[in-house]
């Protein structure tokens, strides 16, 4: 696995911030940020993804809060199909 680093939290003290890698092989993106708290993990529940899909959060898996001003690290794919699943 090779990571490459895409971004910090903007004007970011010496520890503790978001930090944004992608996975050079797979383009999958490794996330460090604030652990959501239990009403924001409450109100994702409670919404839901897809139909007949369980709310639960697995232990292998977390939710996290990811600042806005993060987004611009994100990369964006050139086709407009990320290949996720939406309900939409």
């Amino acid at each position: 696995m090779t990571l490459r680093f895409l971004g910090i939290w903007p004007n970011t003290p010496d520890d503790g911030s978001p930090t944004i890698w992608v996975e050079e092989e797979t383009g999958d993106l490794v996330i460090q940020s604030w652990k959501a708290d239990k009403e924001t993990i409450r109100q994702a529940q409670e919404i839901g993804s897809v139909p007949g899909h369980s709310t639960d959060v697995p232990d292998h898996e977390s939710v996290i809060r990811l600042p806005a001003n993060m987004l611009r690290f994100i990369p964006r794919p050139n086709s407009e199909d990320n290949g996720g699943n939406s309900s939409s």
